[in-house]
């Protein structure tokens, strides 16, 4: 299916690896055109080297608002315009209330918050002046079923998700769709580390029975960016293999 985002211009926050990169790749085979944005020079360069398509590299740390705002703004130069952010970024150390710190709180809002509230301000504007946009966030299932030990990223995600909601009902009459994508247990990088590759154990709570493919998620993230989905806005859609066990 023609997802009709040939020509595009997107950017993908934290796409040097796992879901971010999948992401990229699955946008860059839809013919779009592709910023990818990391920390490090050397991985991102590497991921640019993996990816089939128009591909650029942005070196950047959106950790901060000031730094996720400098992000977008030079994705955004880089491409002539942004009409697709993937706002993106890693999760905050693992904790519970007894053994988090008060001041451990406002780097996590940083991250995980602020970051996606920052690119939003950057690029949405100039997606109402065009009357075309999209803004799909890759967040966490943790915000429909909190994850134990993970208090700050519940916290911060949760946070990100009635954002995006508010927003999303702002400017939807302007032709811009704000969604975002709840990914649970995926066969990542990062999760064959945490299980030293015990896969088999890192998908015993998942009722299909295995990680989710990340090339999968992009595909998922790549539809709600399409043309298709003008009338999906302000949604959260988990893709975690039944994880969730909320009815909604």
């Amino acid at each position: 299916m023609d997802l009709g985002i040939a020509g595009r211009r997107v950017a993908v926050a934290g796409a040097s690896a796992g879901l971010g990169l999948a992401t990229a790749r699955a946008l860059a085979a839809e013919g779009a055109h592709v910023v990818i944005g990391a920390r490090s020079a050397e991985r991102l360069e590497q991921a640019a080297a993996s990816i089939d398509g128009d591909v650029t590299a942005v070196v950047g740390d959106v950790g901060t608002p000031a730094g996720a705002t400098e992000w977008a703004r030079a994705a955004a130069e880089a491409l002539g315009g942004v009409d697709i952010v993937v706002p993106n970024a890693g999760g905050p150390p693992a904790g519970t209330f007894a053994s988090t710190d008060l001041d451990a709180y406002e780097p996590a809002l940083e991250l995980n918050l602020l970051s996606v509230v920052a690119m939003c301000k950057e690029l949405v504007p100039a997606m109402q002046a065009t009357g075309w946009g999209r803004v799909v966030a890759i967040t966490s299932m943790s915000v429909r079923q909190p994850i134990p030990d993970l208090i700050l990223s519940n916290t911060a995600r949760a946070g990100a998700t009635g954002f995006l909601k508010t927003l999303a009902l702002e400017v939807a009459a302007d032709g811009v769709t704000v969604n975002s994508v709840l990914p649970g247990s995926h066969d990542t990088d990062r999760i064959r580390t945490l299980y030293r590759g015990d896969t088999r154990a890192a998908a015993t709570d998942i009722p299909v029975g295995h990680l989710g493919r990340p090339d999968d998620f992009g595909a998922v993230v790549a539809f709600l960016c399409s043309d298709q989905a003008r009338f999906i806005t302000g949604a959260a859609v988990p893709v975690d293999g039944g994880a969730v066990r909320g009815l909604l």
